[in-house]
């Protein structure tokens, strides 16, 4: 699948076209370009940029960026070709959304996340913790691991607070 259309079949897929959804990253010329802007514009992709100098303006975006730079998977003497690259990188989005469990979602994928089995999945392992707890009570020093699921996560949220 060449590069220039997997963002555009993504939302398609997603169904989400038209739906506001925002593309944030960082001030580099390619992302300000009108070439860019020109793919956003289609289907109905909002720019966000970060405010310059400021490292953590999207810390999900850093997140995956420190989760890629320090990928056991990365290969040390770098890629052969570009097609080398983005397989690689293919391969790294597969692992990252389908197998990579995220601390910050209470150590589920995104992709169950995103299709709703987190509940599920934070309730059969509540329930475990709860079972070995009364089996070996003695073994627990401090209170159980918070299993609820994770609200709305949301990009800045101090600053839709003060918008609304």
């Amino acid at each position: 699948m060449p590069f220039e259309n997997s963002g555009s079949i993504n939302i398609w897929a997603e169904k989400c076209r038209k739906q506001n959804i925002v593309l944030h990253s960082d001030n580099g010329a390619p992302m300000k370009s009108l070439t860019m802007q020109e793919k956003m514009y289609d289907p109905g992709v909002i720019s966000s940029r970060s405010r310059p100098r400021v490292s953590n303006d999207n810390p999900y975006s850093e997140s995956l960026f420190r989760t890629v730079k320090y990928c056991p998977r990365w290969p040390s003497e770098g890629f052969n070709c570009l097609d080398g690259a983005r397989k690689w990188v293919k391969g790294f989005v597969y692992w990252y959304n389908n197998e990579h469990r995220h601390s910050r979602i209470k150590f589920v994928t995104p992709n169950q996340r995103h299709q709703g089995l987190d509940v599920k999945i934070l309730e059969s392992r509540k329930n475990l913790y709860q079972q070995k707890r009364n089996e070996h009570p003695e073994r627990w020093s401090r209170e159980a691991k918070n299993w609820e699921p994770e609200g709305a996560v949301e990009l800045n949220p101090e600053q839709n607070k003060v918008a609304a």
